[in-house]
């Protein structure tokens, strides 16, 4: 059955027909369609599968791991800032092992579309010592799901899928094959390895580098990775990933250089080497960092000969596409490269009658008693308070981070010192700031955006949803110095009245503005309202 999907739902039907047992994921662009549409999937199919949103990373890989543990097969999925948050559990799975097969997909967002930085995945499973599924388009996305299932279970280790923006985000026809059934409970035979105490951490890691000379053997077999010989011997390509479409878009006719492509990974050297034996040089072709082209200078100690990122043949930040490929293989192309500037830049902005909005002008109207570098803020809607025409946010760096920086700084005599974060942000990441603050007596001002959603992936239900008021005084917050507000512009000078009080407290303070997301269908406010209401009795 053939269809037509956007990239992340082929991987999503293809973990469904892997025989998924769970999907865990905190939501973030490109990345959060995957387990929609399992979530989707799920309800309408009554599907006897675990598929909810988890409240971070770390806690969502660490429960498919223990769903691996089980025996059954688990995926984890998030973007690549939210690997990093997962990275304790990442790193020492690899170490410990799996039990039912366990694949982490990521979406990598070269070009910062919807993210802080573009890092590479690929750096921190190369670090993991483990496999990279890399798909070059959507059906690879669907069969290499399936694919890294069985090699999860062969090598007994958690595997990588790497997907990047354009390809999670870009639909195609898809060919779906007949569903696998789900693994039955099955413990591991042997739990100690999962008992990563020095003593028996030590040789599970020794057994981890032994397995890289058969996981690189996999990738040289592997039917993702593909040698083409061509005519031409003045060049060799190596393209991983979306970017092998780049490439081949070009020659419609066919390529005449030899080209390597790679989609599985420890890189295939045998395959590697037969091209630098007979090609002049060496143009590699990835969507991201450099990463191929630096293991080539390890693998051969020749860097004269490979060009691409690192040697200024392709540009080192950002997106590839086809005219960028086209300019480095030095196909004259009718591509006006000035075209694109001539467009305006339309930056995003919050949705009219925001609640964020509101917030936003009652702090600048207070700010003006103190200046406007001493506000930090998080990720979420309401990083927008960065850009113009707000101004109100000094500070954003990563998901939780607010609390954590106004802490520092009040620490270091900065008063009034205040953090701005959302109500799915602060359960994310900022909770355990906030308990440093209580326990430090920190004089800062936390106010916590509740929208009762995350708003900026869609409008999934928040973990926090009528709970931060009880978690906040639960953790020991001072219930004089929490306020809930109504962020509404009838209640603008009330508000201003209410921060400047708690902005002269010398302790913890945290103030609540609390008004469902605009986006959020109107029976969904409803609920919403009636659970608050039910919770304020």
């Amino acid at each position: 059955m053939r269809n037509i999907v956007l990239g992340d739902e082929a991987v999503a039907q293809g973990a469904l027909d892997a025989g998924i047992s769970g999907v865990y994921a905190y939501p973030g662009t490109p990345s959060t369609e995957i387990t929609e549409y399992i979530i989707r999937k799920k309800k309408n199919e009554s599907l006897n599968i675990h598929a909810a949103w988890s409240t971070n990373e770390k806690t969502a890989l660490e429960a498919a791991l223990g769903m691996s543990y089980a025996g059954k097969r688990a995926m984890a999925v998030m973007k690549h800032v939210g690997l990093n948050v997962a990275m304790d559990a990442f790193m020492n799975m690899a170490i410990s092992g799996i039990n039912g097969g366990l694949v982490v997909v990521v979406a990598d967002d070269p070009s910062m579309h919807s993210s802080q930085n573009e890092q590479d995945s690929r750096y921190l499973a190369d670090f993991a010592k483990i496999p990279i599924i890399e798909p070059s388009n959507q059906q690879e996305a669907y069969d290499g799901i399936r694919h890294a299932f069985k090699i999860s279970e062969k090598h007994k280790l958690p595997v990588l899928l790497r997907l990047v923006t354009r390809l999670a985000h870009s639909r195609s026809l898809v060919t779906f094959h007949k569903p696998n059934k789900q693994k039955k409970l099955k413990f591991p035979k042997d739990i100690k390895r999962f008992q990563l105490v020095p003593a028996r951490a030590k040789p599970q890691f020794d057994l981890l580098v032994k397995k890289q000379t058969v996981i690189r053997e996999c990738a040289e077999d592997s039917p993702f990775n593909k040698l083409v010989i061509g005519t031409d011997k003045s060049m060799g390509i190596i393209a991983s990933g979306l970017a092998y479409n780049y490439l081949m878009e070009n020659f419609q006719e066919g390529c005449p250089y030899s080209v390597l492509k790679i989609s599985q990974y420890l890189l295939p050297r045998k395959q590697i080497k037969y091209l630098f034996d007979n090609s002049d040089r060496i143009l590699v072709l990835e969507d991201g960092y450099p990463f191929i082209e630096e293991k080539l200078a390890d693998f051969f100690r020749e860097d004269s000969k490979v060009i691409g990122r690192l040697s200024g043949h392709l540009n080192r930040t950002g997106e590839l596409n086809p005219n960028i490929v086209a300019k480095a293989l030095g196909i004259e192309q009718d591509f006006d490269e000035e075209a694109p500037k001539l467009v305006a830049g339309r930056p995003p902005k919050l949705c009219d009658g925001c609640g964020h909005l509101d917030t936003f002008n009652v702090l600048n109207e207070i700010k003006k008693d103190f200046g406007d570098k001493q506000i930090f803020g998080d990720i979420g809607c309401y990083a927008l308070g960065a850009l113009s025409p707000y101004h109100t946010i000094s500070t954003l760096i990563d998901m939780g981070a607010s609390i954590t920086m106004a802490k520092g700084a009040a620490e270091a005599g900065v008063h009034p010192s205040i953090a701005m974060i959302g109500d799915s942000t602060f359960t994310h990441s900022g909770m355990t700031g906030l308990l440093d603050c209580i326990n430090d007596k920190t004089p800062i001002t936390i106010i916590i955006n509740d929208n009762s959603t995350v708003g900026m992936t869609g409008g999934q239900e928040s973990a926090a949803l009528a709970k931060i008021k009880g978690i906040c005084i639960g953790m020991g917050v001072d219930p004089e110095h929490l306020k809930v507000i109504k962020p509404l512009s009838k209640y603008h000078d009330e508000n201003v009245v209410t921060i400047r009080k708690e902005l002269n407290y010398k302790g913890v303070s945290v103030i609540i503005p609390q008004r469902a997301c605009v986006r959020l269908p109107s029976e969904k406010k409803k609920e919403i309202r009636k659970i608050l209401e039910a919770q304020s009795e």
